[in-house]
């Protein structure tokens, strides 16, 4: 019997699709806000005192984070983030779908999860501090309409 295999969280991989140009500098230090899910709504029914109904309502999704080493301006990644967050909705949201992908020791996918509609909502570059010796961080936030894993 072959040893069970336990995924390690820090090979991964990114792959943007979509309308428009395409983006391959997708390479990120981490990924957060793959989650699915709902929240419910207590409903209280009239002579019922032993539970509380909970009723789903639409489904909601955290956004999605991706972390990485501040990259120069002609990445496509940072151009597609100023396309959306720089010019105050002049020009029309172009959403992307993206994979991201836990990886086996071959590199194949052990797991993926489809995000369709993406796009940037935030860009934040992390503090600079002459004290520490550390890179320069960039984090974008992108929302989504659904995700779906692949096994």
């Amino acid at each position: 019997m072959s040893d069970p295999v336990f995924p390690v969280a820090f090979h991964f991989s990114v792959a943007f699709s979509g309308a428009g140009p395409s983006i391959s500098d997708a390479a990120f230090q981490e990924v957060s806000g793959l989650k699915a899910g709902f929240d419910t709504e207590a409903v209280v029914e009239g002579g019922e005192n032993r539970f509380v109904h909970q009723l789903p309502k639409p489904a909601k999704n955290p956004n999605l984070k991706l972390k990485r080493s501040l990259t120069k301006k002609n990445s496509e990644l940072v151009k597609w983030c100023q396309a959306t967050l720089e010019r105050d909705l002049a020009k029309r949201i172009e959403p992307k779908d993206l994979t991201v992908s836990l990886l086996d020791e071959e590199g194949d996918p052990l797991a993926s999860w489809t995000v369709t509609n993406a796009y940037p909502v935030s860009w934040e570059v992390g503090g600079f501090d002459a004290m520490k010796n550390e890179l320069a961080v960039e984090t974008i936030e992108l929302a989504y309409n659904t995700i779906k894993r692949k096994v």
